[in-house]
């Protein structure tokens, strides 16, 4: 996937109902190969050890995907593989 971080607005969503606490995030995405940009909420996870995308997301939004060389393992909270 290319494409890179342009600008970015941060709010937060407190669920006082189930004490949910979310933060979410306003990002801009560009793509890097057409200089497309488009905004999108995401949600910020604190205790993530990098940025992530979906591939659904990413392939409802026009990204080139290509297969690795080497795949990069996600585990999910409870420590599992994530299976995507």
């Amino acid at each position: 996937m290319l494409s890179r971080v342009v600008e970015n607005t941060s709010t937060c969503n407190l669920d006082k109902r189930d004490l949910l606490r979310e933060v979410t995030v306003k990002i801009g995405l560009e793509r890097i190969d057409t200089q497309e940009r488009i905004t999108v909420e995401v949600l910020l996870d604190s205790g993530a050890t990098g940025l992530v995308m979906s591939s659904e997301f990413a392939r409802k939004q026009g990204f080139k995907l290509k297969k690795l060389d080497r795949p990069i393992y996600v585990k999910n909270v409870d420590s599992l593989l994530n299976k995507e």
